[in-house]
């Protein structure tokens, strides 16, 4: 394998699919928008003596498998802080692409477009990465990317083991029900049949093709399983105080040496 070398001395580009003809680039995105609600400045919250969105920039710098990494972000702050830990903001996300409502496709293809304009040259993939779930190793990422460059899939998703559907219910006025699969009255875990799985939101790669026709996901569709412990999303506070509990624990135990 050839190529030149990009940031940190890292090959600009890895080995292409079957059947491509050219080399494969991925580029990473962090989308960090501000303005959270439910954990007001949620992505500049302290994780360790560091902002939490601090934590996906080096996890990307760490990876392999990206040629580029750049922030996309409305947030001045953000911005700063990004650029203290190594982040590439090369623009702040215009208002329009960060509102409340907001979908994550408009701001991908932006993203996309600007840095293959500015870089003069074109994405076979584009790596989406929350900083929302800073528990992700590089690995992750680089699995993530695997996949993709393997299967020729349309998108691969970062998913850990979820409650079986069968135990989710919903309330009828205070009747408890089955929210869309029975429970066998008795059943074991074990006997409710296949794992079920959620995605984390550690991890996304798209298909540049599958986003340029206005699309996410595709048809084909695979996944990377992550472990529990690597696959808190921090929505609400109580997610805060967990992987404030998980990180401290894995410093603890040298877990954060194996990167």
């Amino acid at each position: 394998m050839s190529g030149d070398a990009g940031p940190g001395g890292r090959l600009s580009w890895i080995m292409p699919m079957t059947g491509q003809s050219g080399p494969t680039r991925v580029l990473g995105v962090i989308t960090a928008r501000g303005g959270s609600k439910s954990i007001p400045g949620k992505n500049l919250a302290d994780l360790g003596g560091r902002p939490l969105v601090a934590h996906t920039v080096r996890q990307a710098a760490a990876a392999t498998a990206l040629a580029r990494t750049i922030v996309s972000t409305d947030d001045e702050k953000i911005a700063s802080a990004c650029r203290s830990a190594g982040g590439d903001v090369p623009f702040l996300r215009p208002a329009r692409l960060a509102q409340d409502d907001t979908k994550s496709l408009p701001v991908l293809v932006h993203a996309l477009e600007f840095a293959e304009e500015e870089g003069g040259c074109t994405y076979s993939h584009v790596c989406c990465l929350q900083p929302t779930s800073p528990l992700r190793h590089p690995a992750d990422i680089d699995a993530a990317v695997a996949k993709a460059l393997e299967t020729g899939a349309d998108a691969v998703v970062t998913v850990c083991p979820a409650l079986h559907p069968a135990k989710i219910k919903k309330l009828k006025g205070d009747r408890l029900v089955p929210y869309a699969v029975p429970e066998p009255e008795g059943a074991r875990r074990q006997d409710l049949g296949p794992p079920a799985f959620r995605r984390n939101g550690a991890v996304y790669v798209f298909r540049r093709e599958t986003l340029l026709a206005g699309r996410l996901w595709g048809d084909d569709v695979r996944a990377v399983v992550m472990p529990a412990e690597r696959s808190v999303d921090v929505d609400e506070p109580a997610d805060l105080l967990l992987v404030r509990a998980l990180y401290d624990l894995r410093e603890e135990t040298g877990g954060m040496k194996e990167w």
